[in-house]
């Protein structure tokens, strides 16, 4: 089955949060979100507020595998 554009955005946010050692709810307080907001339906501004905190280009988040 074929994976949604969500599901490969969560799991590319979990993988660099992961590479710099970040915890769920620290990200999450980072981001100035709810930790369990980030994999649904996130809106736009939230989106870029997750690249910020990772350190990374808006685009880079969307370089799914």
């Amino acid at each position: 089955m074929k994976k949604s554009a969500l599901v490969k955005f969560g799991e590319r946010v979990r993988e660099e949060r992961l590479k710099q050692n970040l915890s769920q709810e620290k990200f999450a307080a980072i981001v100035g979100v709810h930790r369990t907001y980030i994999g649904k339906n996130i809106t736009l501004e939230n989106i870029e507020k997750v690249a910020k905190a990772l350190k990374l280009d808006i685009n880079e988040l969307f370089n799914f595998k």
